[in-house]
């Protein structure tokens, strides 16, 4: 069959990183299966089963050659994945065959197997964040005390500066880097605790020593880099772990979106715009467009992984007992799409970040326009304090006000109501002032100190205990 007549996932072959293609892969599956078994046999030889060097050596030589065609093979006849890889391995190491897989059960690699991929596409998504956070960084920076206009209901508002916006998202981000850090810390292993989570099989394999059989978990966690493990379980380690760890990439996937959408807003007023390509055309009937789409896919892939995380939550809930099977095939799914929504949404959003354009003399124009209005009770503070009638001024500032508005939205014009105030005689007392009661940078509070001192305090410790940028693999846009 031709490939073109075959589903093809987008999130691997259109948007989603080698890196993390990789880790969800099954080559990486079915080897770490064989490490799993190797890591088996090498602590149950070390706490005295008759496990022999020999056999060892053998599953230490057939680690990475995977002879799938056996395995395959043997699937089709037995109906059961893990027992054909034991086979497979078996065959391609005759002495350690009697011995692969001694006293486990299926959920010993599966299981420990997911946990790992978690674990390490935590690690793959972590250094991506970091990339983002840290070109957000330098965009925050250049642009901390560039004045714009604020919005609260995009409406016009306070202004802020353009800096200072791009900091709300750098935060929510740092928020979401910590919640990745935490499940890379505290990530449990399953271990080896047998078909329904009593270990019953290994404490017959010793003879009824319950510490050896404590101490077999311990090495198998520890032998595969956890520190922590699953203090009970059933067959399968508690599904609320996924819902933990995809909660953690939803909330990664909520500021992607924010950041993604504030730009997007951006974009329509004309103020700050994505990269966008030479030869990238924008719509195929209105050449002259230029769309926001790489912000449009961050949003797009955003709502598809933050869903990730309501099916999580039902699969946890809907396992009975030691465990039912019905979260098997649900989790081949849930599980490594919102890892590869979660990294292209991180790539995307690092793409756009390092090619951020802001537009001056527009964002200027627009706090022009509203800025008439805001600096309405900076004139009549300053009428006061030059002996004016405070009750007088006001009115005549409410009276200036109202037309100028009314002739911005009937005829279109530009907001005139600074120079009607300096024809006024009411403001003669400070109509040489007019021009500085405008200065935008009289309106942005501690806007470029609020950046300098986020960027110092909660930004830079954790760019510089992170090291130099790793490289990263720009996907295609």
């Amino acid at each position: 069959m031709d490939t073109h007549d075959l589903y093809e996932n987008p999130l691997s072959f259109r948007y989603g990183s080698r890196e993390m293609n990789a880790n969800w892969s099954p080559g990486k599956k079915f080897r770490t299966w064989r490490r799993l078994w190797l890591a088996l046999a090498r602590a149950q030889a070390r706490l005295g089963l008759p496990v022999t060097g020999e056999q060892i050596a053998q599953m230490e030589a057939h680690l990475d050659d995977i002879n799938y065609e056996v395995a395959e093979a043997r699937e089709k006849e037995v109906r059961h994945d893990v027992m054909s890889h034991v086979y497979a391995f078996g065959v391609q190491c005759p002495a350690a065959r009697p011995i692969i897989h001694l006293g486990a059960t299926s959920c010993f690699v599966t299981d420990n197997t997911e946990l790992i991929l978690i674990r390490d596409g935590l690690r793959i998504l972590r250094g991506k964040l970091l990339v983002l956070v840290r070109r957000l960084r330098e965009f925050a920076w250049k642009f901390r005390a560039m004045p714009t206009l604020g919005f609260t209901h995009f409406q016009p508002a306070q202004p802020t500066t353009v800096g200072k916006r791009a900091c709300l998202w750098t935060y929510d981000l740092l928020l979401d880097l910590e919640e990745l850090d935490r499940w890379i810390a505290r990530l449990p292993f399953r271990g080896v605790k047998g078909t329904t989570g009593t270990q019953a099989s290994f404490l017959e394999l010793f003879n009824g020593d319950e510490t050896k059989v404590e101490e077999l978990d311990r090495l198998v966690a520890e032998a595969m880099g956890f520190p922590r493990r699953v203090p009970v379980s059933g067959q399968t380690y508690t599904r609320k772990f996924d819902y933990r760890v995809l909660a953690a990439l939803s909330g990664l996937a909520q500021s992607a979106a924010k950041a993604a959408t504030d730009i997007r807003l951006l974009a329509h007023l004309k103020e700050v715009e994505e990269p966008f390509g030479r030869n990238q055309i924008g719509s195929s009937a209105m050449a002259y467009k230029r769309n926001p789409m790489r912000c449009e896919r961050v949003c797009s892939l955003a709502r598809f992984v933050i869903s990730l995380a309501d099916n999580a939550a039902h699969t946890h809930a809907a396992q009975w007992m030691e465990r039912t099977l019905d979260d098997s095939a649900n989790r081949r799914l849930s599980l490594p799409q919102a890892f590869l929504g979660a990294d292209v949404i991180c790539s995307t959003l690092a793409n756009v970040a390092a090619g951020l354009h802001v537009w001056p003399e527009v964002v200027r124009r627009h706090l022009n326009e509203e800025l008439p209005f805001m600096a309405t009770e900076t004139v009549i503070m300053a009428c006061v304090k030059a002996g004016g009638d405070r009750q007088e001024v006001h009115e005549a500032v409410r009276r200036h006000a109202m037309e100028a508005a009314r002739r911005v939205k009937e005829e279109g014009v530009p907001n005139d109501l600074f120079e009607r105030l300096a024809r006024d005689p009411i403001f003669a007392p400070v109509a040489d002032r007019l021009a500085d009661l405008l200065d935008p940078a009289g309106f942005i509070g501690r806007a470029p100190s609020q950046v300098r001192t986020f960027l110092e305090e909660c930004v830079d410790p954790v760019l510089e205990s992170a090291g130099p940028e790793a490289g990263v693999e720009e996907v295609e846009i």
